[in-house]
């Protein structure tokens, strides 16, 4: 960790937005096996010739065909503080929230804001600073904000319902891998470690520096993705942490996954921050939801399991594409500015499980 003073130390603001909730970013999803239960017989609605992508495959967003040449691409995100400052906020939900967009190989065209406030808590400034951090984002991203809905909530929660365009024959899904696909990360683990950190007012100014790069860093990489046939399946890796997301397309798909642990890449700070035991509880939650599916290397550190399960905002995205478009991914991915890109592992023929090694 660096030995700078803690953030707190250096920038107090006047409200710290952390403090106001009981869980942060992509860590106050649901988990997934409780998630899986709660949705258990639930219908998805009348089925639809178009709707090529609905909530079978727990894919990143809906997609609707809208002709031959476009398809709609829809999805939702919001949730509680990551982090104090209320620009930063509003960025890093913005940037979440659109990622899934991306992560179909779309573009995103329109966005609606999901805003709710403690209004006798928060000063309407820190409330419109929230809201000019996620503007600011939809702006870099050529999105149009075109308004949202608000409500008084006793929890500040912020985010974005956002829509895309993409050609059919570029939809990428979570459950097309083939056997043989490599795995190819596109952003550094630890934000959640970080997240922790940083509400235990521990966490250096350097190494926040670093967390807010990383989540404030738009996924656009993704439309490029979509048109590289070699590209089989795609997502993002967010609160269910890289091993949850990866089950989803091993599941789907109906592969097994191997990742080799020294080669996923990792936030500098969090390597120090996970032997002390410093994490999210999402950390605790997503293990017990898919670890059975787990099987480890039993000369890993103890606290591989951590980050292999810590929940990412904003998290990277994860392409699974034949082992000679794997060259072309990673061009990809670094000239897009993801310096951390790596391949990470592979999927084959075999039961849907994931082993680390």
């Amino acid at each position: 960790m660096t030995a700078s003073k803690p953030l707190s130390a250096l920038d107090p603001a006047p409200v710290r937005l952390t403090a106001l909730t009981h869980g942060g970013g992509c860590g106050c999803k649901i988990a997934p096996k409780v998630l899986r239960e709660a949705l258990a017989g639930v219908s998805g609605g009348f089925p639809h010739p178009d709707l090529l992508v609905g909530s079978a495959t727990a894919d990143d967003a809906a997609v609707f065909r809208l002709n031959d040449r476009q398809a709609l691409v829809a999805t939702t995100d919001f949730f509680m503080p990551i982090v104090d400052d209320p620009r930063d906020f509003g960025r890093i939900a913005a940037t979440n929230a659109i990622s899934d967009v991306y992560a179909m190989g779309a573009t995103p065209v329109l966005a609606l804001a999901i805003l709710g406030m403690p209004i006798n808590t928060l000063p309407l400034e820190i409330v419109r600073r929230i809201m000019d951090g996620g503007a600011e984002v939809c702006r870099a991203a050529g999105v149009a904000l075109a308004g949202g809905h608000s409500i008084d909530s006793p929890e500040p929660i912020y985010g974005l319902a956002v829509m895309g365009i993409v050609a059919p024959e570029h939809l990428k899904r979570n459950d097309t891998a083939r056997a043989g696909d490599v795995l190819v990360l596109g952003k550094p683990l630890g934000v959640g470690v970080l997240s922790a950190a940083l509400k235990k007012g521990i966490l250096g100014a350097a190494s926040y520096g670093e967390m807010l790069a990383v989540t404030t860093q738009l996924n656009g990489v993704g439309q490029r993705l979509g048109e590289i046939a070699g590209v089989h399946a795609m997502t993002d890796v967010t609160g269910f942490g890289l091993l949850g997301h990866l089950l989803e397309i091993a599941r789907g798909s109906g592969l097994a996954a191997s990742i080799r642990f020294a080669d996923v890449p990792v936030l500098p700070a969090a390597l120090d921050l996970l032997p002390q035991g410093v994490g999210p509880g999402a950390i605790e939650r997503n293990w017990a939801s898919y670890g059975e599916e787990v099987v480890l290397n039993p000369n890993l550190p103890d606290w591989a399991w951590r980050l292999l399960c810590d929940p990412q905002t904003s998290g990277g995205l994860l392409a699974a594409c034949a082992p000679e478009a794997a060259a072309t991914v990673l061009r990809c991915f670094r000239a897009a500015g993801f310096a951390q890109a790596a391949t990470i592992g592979y999927l084959e023929a075999g039961e849907p499980r994931a082993r680390v090694d």
